[in-house]
């Protein structure tokens, strides 16, 4: 069930993520979303660097999406 919610941020800011959201693809709200479940979130992250929980969420891939094979294929790319 999703929620509204209303925020006052400053309107350069408003502005700069307008701008990286539609750079990313992604709407505010997606973006807004993802950061307040990674703060939340209950898990241990310790061992997680603070860049790497920064860019969390920040690609979408599609759901059959096979790493493996893309791994592949980018080093067959790359020495082949």
């Amino acid at each position: 069930m999703t929620t509204k919610l209303t925020l006052t941020v400053e309107k350069s800011i408003i502005e700069r993520a307008k701008l990286y959201a539609k750079n990313t693809g992604r709407s505010l709200s997606e973006i807004i979303e993802n950061y307040l479940e990674n703060i939340t979130d209950d898990t241990d992250t310790t061992s997680v660097s603070p860049k790497l929980r920064n860019i969390v969420g920040a690609v979408k891939l599609p759901k059959d999406f096979d790493e493996e094979t893309e791994l592949r294929n980018a080093l067959e790319k790359k020495y082949l």
